[in-house]
């Protein structure tokens, strides 16, 4: 069986280096005990090879070979572009 590459849906959270974006993905995990609603959220470093990504863009990234020391991802779709009003939710600002 051949191995998938994953794919998670995040926020673009920075956009200041060249052909790299810093993609901000937030899970929802009900906690083990408690039954809590619990939210985690983790930053990864992602190619963007045409520099498309605007801070505040809602991407699809996919797992990759490792690009640099911690590029592993590339944007694989902007699922939909930010609005000038609202770049980042309320919580990842």
């Amino acid at each position: 069986m051949a191995n998938q590459r994953q794919e998670k849906v995040g926020i673009v959270s920075s956009n200041k280096m060249q052909k790299t974006v810093v993609v901000t993905v937030v899970r929802q995990v009900s906690h083990p005990l408690y039954k809590r609603v619990v939210r985690y959220s983790k930053n990864f470093m992602v190619h963007d090879e045409k520099n498309q990504c605007q801070v505040g863009d809602t991407v699809r990234i996919v797992e990759t070979r490792p690009l640099s020391a911690r590029k592993r991802w590339r944007v694989a779709e902007i699922v939909a572009k930010a609005t000038q009003a609202a770049a980042l939710p309320e919580g990842l600002a």
